[in-house]
Formats: structure tokens, C-alpha cells, sequence
């Protein structure tokens, strides 16, 4: 499993690389046209928009991969190597998974509804840009999968 995560984060890693550098080059060939040639392609901001959605969300998981989302950690490491350390972070395990679980069923829900509507300048479905949120969804519950083994396998060390 680890071999798979570590592929999945190499790949989370080149494709967040080259969707920020096609932003960029995107958007700094928009702001050359318009003020050069007075000429704007209307897809280009869009392609921005949607490449800035999947880089936040493929990112998201990313970071999850790497322990590096943010989190208020004062009581977790007061609490670590006792009973009450142990459920604390059980809870929060359970927190971590029932929002991944919602995210996937409600991403899921919207990736379906939207697929009739399309975008207005690229006439792209608007479900194809909302498909990224399960997506991410299944990837953060992979990690989180890894991270509970983890945790479980320390607590035995710990003998809590």
C-alpha cells in the first residue's frame, strides 16, 4: 500500500506542478493580449478557473498524503499516551472519515446532476469540473486509511 500512496502522491505532485505553471502561462498570456492586441480569448480565464478547482482539491489530498493540513494539535499531544489520547484521536479519526464520506456522496451527487449543463465558453460539462471533488474525496480517504493504520500500530507500541 505504501508503494501505491507514494506513486499517487508523485503523480498528485506533477499534476498540481503543471496545472499552477498553465495557470500562469494562461493567465499571463491573457493580460499580454488584451493590453497588446486588445484581444481576449474567453476560454482561457475559464480553463484558469477550472485548473485552479482541481489543483485545490488534488492538492488537498496531496497535503493529506504529506500529514501537512493543518490541525490544532495543544490537547491531542497533551493527552498522547493515555486512554483518553487514545479516543481523542479515535474521534477525530471518525470526524476526518465521516466528512470524507459526505464529500464523496455529495460531490458524487453533483458531479452526476451537473453533467447536463455546460460551461459557457469552453461547452464543457460543468460535471467534468465537479468531478474532482470524489475524486479527491477517494484519495483522502486512501491516506486516511494509511494514517489510522498508522495510528493503530503506535498505540500498540505505546501499550495504551
Amino acid at each position: 500500500m505504501t508503494k501505491l500512496l507514494n506513486a499517487v502522491r508523485t503523480v498528485l505532485y506533477w499534476i498540481s506542478v503543471v496545472s499552477m505553471a498553465l495557470m500562469l502561462a494562461l493567465i499571463f498570456v491573457q493580460v499580454v493580449t488584451r493590453y497588446i492586441f486588445g484581444y481576449t480569448w474567453e476560454g482561457g480565464e475559464e480553463v484558469a478557473r477550472y485548473l485552479f478547482v482541481w489543483t485545490v482539491y488534488l492538492g488537498s489530498a496531496l497535503i493529506m498524503g504529506e500529514g501537512g493540513h493543518l490541525a490544532v494539535e495543544f490537547l491531542p499531544n497533551k493527552l498522547a499516551g493515555t486512554k483518553a489520547g487514545f479516543f481523542l484521536r479515535l474521534f477525530i479519526q471518525l470526524c476526518g472519515y465521516i466528512f470524507v464520506v459526505h464529500m464523496f456522496t455529495q460531490g458524487s451527487k453533483m458531479t452526476s446532476t451537473m453533467m447536463f449543463q455546460t460551461s459557457p465558453a469552453l461547452e464543457i460539462p460543468m460535471g467534468a469540473v465537479y468531478a474532482v471533488i470524489p475524486l479527491s474525496a477517494l484519495l483522502l480517504f486512501l491516506y486516511m486509511i494509511r494514517d489510522t493504520i498508522v495510528f493503530l500500530k503506535s498505540r500498540k507500541k505505546e501499550g495504551v
